[in-house]
């Protein structure tokens, strides 16, 4: 029961994405095959059972549902869009909770997005009620989780040296600097974590970035050390591009916190005491 629960939570979390502002969110299309799916009309109708049972539980219509459109080439050559839709994890518990029971993979789904949801997902208002200080020490615990389970991916894809691949990511997002720039940059003391000393917008790019790395050294089946750091430096890029074009700030150029989270999380200590 272990190994399931274990293989159930890889499956899912191996098609989570993050978008700009450090959004997790599912597409239908991907979902559906794991919740043994093969037709997007019946799925689609599974999408809106769950729509009607959030708008019955709650007094807005603040779901996060937005609809895509996803180009795909059909048999004879021509390129078609099709239907998807951007699911929030909230939504997606709302799915299986709708979806067959008899399916295998949906009452495994259920208990997955049942536990995470209440676990992880902090509502759209409760994360804008956190103060600065707050946001920063949640998306800092994002970053780890990712980081974390993208060392595991990279050495799977055949990285052996992890901080020149991380150097990859980060030389990528910000203009060319190392975290050892960065370092330097931010002023910092000895042995300080520089995502401990970000603010939580930059945070939220590092997010992105690492959240896409992961996703797409799995997606492109990278086997070996030279590929990985060319797809962690070209998201990164990918990352910094999206920032320029919605007239985002750059991340270098995002203020440093006066606090580092060390510290923060020291004080808090001290006041519970």
């Amino acid at each position: 029961m272990n190994e399931m629960k274990e293989y159930t939570e890889k499956i899912f979390e191996d098609i989570r994405h993050i978008d700009e502002l450090g959004n997790e969110y599912w597409l239908a299309r991907e979902l559906m095959p794991l919740l043994e799916y093969s037709k997007w009309e019946n799925f689609d109708n599974v999408i809106q059972k769950a729509v009607i049972s959030y708008k019955n539980s709650n007094n807005d219509d603040s779901y996060w549902l937005p609809e895509v459109r996803k180009p795909i080439i059909t048999g004879k050559g021509k390129e078609e869009f099709i239907k998807d839709y951007k699911l929030s994890r909230y939504i997606c518990y709302l799915i299986v909770q709708n979806a067959n029971p008899k399916k295998k993979m949906v009452a495994l789904g259920q208990t997955y997005f049942a536990i995470q949801t209440r676990k992880q997902e902090l509502s759209e208002k409760e994360y804008n009620e956190l103060t600065e200080d707050e946001k920063r020490l949640y998306r800092r615990n994002q970053a780890r989780r990712g980081n974390y389970n993208l060392n595991q991916t990279a050495v799977n894809s055949g990285v052996k040296d992890l901080a020149r691949f991380h150097n990859a990511g980060y030389k990528g997002l910000y203009n060319g600097e190392t975290a050892d720039d960065i370092f330097k940059r931010k002023k910092l003391r000895y042995r300080e974590d520089i995502l401990d000393n970000m603010g939580s917008e930059e945070l939220a790019d590092n997010i992105f970035r690492i959240a896409q790395t992961d996703a797409k050294l799995k997606r492109d089946n990278v086997d070996n050390e030279y590929t990985a750091n060319s797809v962690h430096y070209e998201v990164g890029k990918e990352v910094r591009n999206s920032i320029k074009r919605l007239g985002g700030t750059m991340p270098e150029d995002l203020p440093t916190p006066d606090r580092s989270l060390k510290e923060l999380e020291k004080e808090n200590k001290k006041l519970k005491k």
